[in-house]
């Protein structure tokens, strides 16, 4: 199965990793063409602290996706798949991180998603949970796990 469409899902927590996803990402769409979506995940409370943060104008409340393209962790990734001549476009959603991921995993058709994560002992990931767990069990396509 060629991989047509990459989804990358960037969170808050992705900032230290986001040239390591950016350079995964060019690994895998480089040598096969693909398409790359930058899905920028925000949580209500991240959403409105980000907002703030990057002065949109008062009491206007952006589309997520003008606040990912934005956002350093997405502008990172972007500055690399630039840098390489890699096809991409920057979609961004506020919700749960998990089921945002899989849901625009389901809307743009991904053939593969690159989540990025840190190692977990097991008692961790019940503790406190995982989205790249909660991804890689309910994504409609491979994923394929960036550890820092």
């Amino acid at each position: 199965m060629a991989i047509e469409t990459i989804l990358v899902a960037i969170g808050q927590d992705d900032e230290d990793r986001a040239k390591r996803l950016g350079e995964a990402t060019i690994d895998v769409a480089g040598p096969t063409g693909a398409h790359v979506v930058l899905g920028h995940v925000f949580t209500q409370r991240e959403y409105d602290e980000v907002v703030d943060r990057l002065d949109f104008s008062a009491g206007d409340r952006p589309d997520p996706s003008a606040v990912a393209e934005r956002h350093v962790e997405t502008r990172t990734i972007a500055q690399s798949l630039d840098a390489a001549g890699i096809d991409y476009e920057i979609r961004g959603s506020v919700g749960d991180r998990g089921e945002s991921i899989v849901g625009l995993a389901e809307d743009v058709g991904a053939d593969r998603v690159l989540v990025g994560g840190r190692r977990r002992s097991p008692a961790g990931k019940a503790v406190f949970g995982s989205t790249a767990q909660e991804v890689m069990l309910s994504s409609p396509c491979p994923v394929t796990f960036v550890q820092d």
